[in-house]
């Protein structure tokens, strides 16, 4: 009888705060990723509110980065620092790079989306995440434009909290879609498995818009 070989296991370590901790959007991705046929083991070490220079002062992200042995290492800034202040970003960004390359894993960043009452603000968020990331060679998840296309086509479903700024259910899973077709390769859409309480209608638009702009990010 053959033998079943078991799915390459890839390991990512998420540095950020409540935009990756609400809804879990690392367990979302794994969920996809398994539908797909890829294991993704991931670890999240987050702080409501923290910038990642509050994680990189606290020290426990840079010591998991160099024991945890792991294959990517997502980034993702407080949400209005790349607006306020991109060059603080960018210093922030490179400190955990030098860290992660000596580990030999590769930088990946997760471009988050502007606050619902100030759209104008996407652009800065978008150049700020794609300038270190070119700088740094670094992997950008293109999350925060794949919601300014969507909240530009659709009013359903809604991507944004009550708060105007963190993400529902919906916004978490866009961001777990544009996270499996930029990170992984894999394309979300026609996955039919998927969180407790979203639509599968809802699903499908969601997997398309993320598709498109994975897509749209490799031309």
């Amino acid at each position: 009888m053959a033998k079943t070989e078991r799915p390459h296991s890839i390991s990512i370590l998420f540095i950020g705060n409540s935009f990756t901790a609400r809804n879990n959007v690392p367990g979302l991705l794994a969920g996809m990723a398994s539908a797909r046929g890829l294991s993704v083991e991931h670890e999240l070490i987050s702080v409501g509110g923290a910038s990642l220079r509050n994680h990189w002062n606290a020290g426990w992200a840079a010591k998991k980065i160099e024991t945890g042995g792991y294959d990517y290492v997502v980034l993702q800034e407080q949400s209005t620092l790349p607006v306020k202040n991109a060059k603080r970003m960018a210093e922030n960004v490179r400190l955990f790079d030098e860290s992660i390359k000596r580990a030999r894993a590769k930088t990946v960043l997760y471009m988050t989306w502007a606050r619902r009452h100030t759209p104008e603000a996407q652009q800065a968020i978008t150049d700020a995440y794609n300038a270190i990331g070119e700088e740094l060679d670094a992997i950008v998840v293109p999350v925060g434009t794949a919601w300014q296309s969507f909240l530009a086509a659709h009013d359903k479903p809604v991507l944004h909290d009550r708060d105007q700024s963190h993400p529902t259910l919906a916004g978490s899973y866009l961001a777990a879609c544009v996270f499996l077709a930029t990170l992984l390769k894999q394309n979300p859409i026609g996955i039919e498995s998927g969180p407790e309480g979203l639509d599968k209608r809802d699903m499908a638009v969601l997997q398309e818009a993320a598709w498109k702009a994975a897509r749209g990010r490799q031309r």
